[in-house]
């Protein structure tokens, strides 16, 4: 079973803790964060919390039942009904169904607790993982485009398109 929570202050040193086990992991498909981000990561982590109260963005962290910290999923530059999808899934959780469940999860919290209308989502040609997650929860390529110098896709998905979240 997966829990979705919003990003609270007291996530801080389970999400760090999950950034640095992983951050080898990350770096094989997406940028690297950087050393300043972990050395800054408190104020980071303050200032995603200041963004998400202001409402342009919505920040979760996806949990097992025991609580462990297995990904994040959020929506940014929120703003006339559409927001653009991130999300992240640890190593130890690929392949368990982690990102298309959570992201599942959030595109019903986008419509009903957000009133979001559609969302955008953006991947690497060469990420098969991602874009599998992506199309598996309704979201369809609208454009080509280049990510860090790699080729790669923006998809989109509508909200109100009566289509229920798996």
């Amino acid at each position: 079973m997966l829990n979705l929570e919003r990003l609270r202050p007291d996530h801080a040193d389970a999400l760090l803790a999950f950034e640095r086990a992983n951050r080898a992991w990350f770096a094989r498909t997406v940028p690297d964060r950087g050393d300043a981000y972990f050395a800054e990561f408190p104020a980071r982590h303050a200032a995603l919390l200041a963004e998400q109260d202001s409402g342009v963005c919505r920040f979760h962290v996806v949990l097992d039942a025991a609580g462990a910290v297995l990904g994040r999923v959020n929506l940014v530059d929120i703003a006339d009904g559409t927001a653009e999808l991130g999300y992240r899934v640890g190593e130890h959780a690929v392949g368990r169904g982690v990102a298309t469940t959570a992201v599942a999860h959030l595109c019903r919290l986008a419509s009903s607790d957000y009133a979001l209308t559609s969302l955008t989502a953006v991947t690497t040609l060469d990420n098969l993982a991602s874009r599998a997650v992506l199309t598996r929860n309704g979201f369809t390529v609208v454009a080509e485009l280049t990510l860090d110098d790699r080729p790669g896709l923006r998809f989109s998905r509508s909200l109100t398109d009566g289509r229920p979240s798996e």
